[in-house]
């Protein structure tokens, strides 16, 4: 289990560009080891995300995690919790997500409103379903407010949450991928560069003792600073 701050890549091919693989291998080498260390990357998350990842020293098991965090085993081994921060308030204060969405040829992922746009075209249609809870919301000036949500997601679909959040009307801040105008506006004057999500909460079954573990961090970002509550409702949750 590693914590990456936002802004750095889980992995990329450019030369020069440092990476969460890169420093690992090169610190697990350090520290004696005779051969290329093996690391399957089993959670990843988009460079502008901060939070958690989840890699495996050996093959056995990552395929065993992949099996989890594909939604292969049961219902219950894994949760996967982040908190993210929305321009705008949903009318209703919890609820569920449930979208049809596909990857485009320009790295973006879509929302389907319907078939019909996707019919005959090859697109292959994959459901995501995100469960959001609303923790506190901030008026920062008198007609916009911003929002604290914990958010559950059971599909780990590409860019899931932020074009999810996005197509449902709030927007995550800093998200200059998915976010509309106002949203990109209000990140800008509040000085917010990176996408304001961090996975924040991993649970899973360990693959070698058969028992449930679970790992949390706290957000760090200049977003989440914005709102006073996270240290208690973290507690709260402990």
């Amino acid at each position: 289990m590693v914590r990456k701050p936002a802004g750095l890549a889980t992995q990329t091919s450019r030369v020069g560009q440092a990476d969460v693989v890169s420093e690992l291998k090169n610190y697990i080498g350090a520290a004696g080891s005779s051969s290329p260390p093996y690391l399957g990357i089993v959670h990843r998350l988009d460079q502008p995300v901060e939070g958690l990842l989840v890699f495996a020293k050996n093959k056995k098991t990552a395929g065993e995690l992949t099996g989890q965090f594909c939604g292969q085993g049961a219902e219950s081994c894994l949760n996967k919790q982040y908190y993210a921060v929305l321009y705008g308030t949903p009318s209703q204060k919890e609820g569920e997500l449930v979208d049809d969405m596909y990857k485009d040829k320009g790295g973006r992922a879509v929302i389907a409103d319907s078939t019909a746009g996707v019919n005959g075209r090859g697109i292959t249609l994959k459901r995501a379903v995100l469960h959001y809870r609303i923790l506190q919301t901030v008026r920062i000036t008198s007609g916009e407010e911003i929002s604290l949500a914990d958010i559950q997601i059971a599909t780990g679909r590409f860019h899931q949450i932020r074009a999810q959040m996005a197509h449902f009307g709030t927007a995550l801040l800093g998200d200059e991928k998915y976010a509309d105008e106002g949203t990109k506006a209000c990140s800008h004057r509040l000085g917010i560069r990176n996408v304001a999500l961090c996975a924040r909460r991993l649970t899973f079954i360990h693959p070698v003792t058969g028992k449930r573990v679970c790992f949390e961090t706290r957000p760090t970002s200049a977003a989440f600073a914005l709102f006073d509550k996270i240290s208690a409702i973290d507690e709260e949750d402990g």
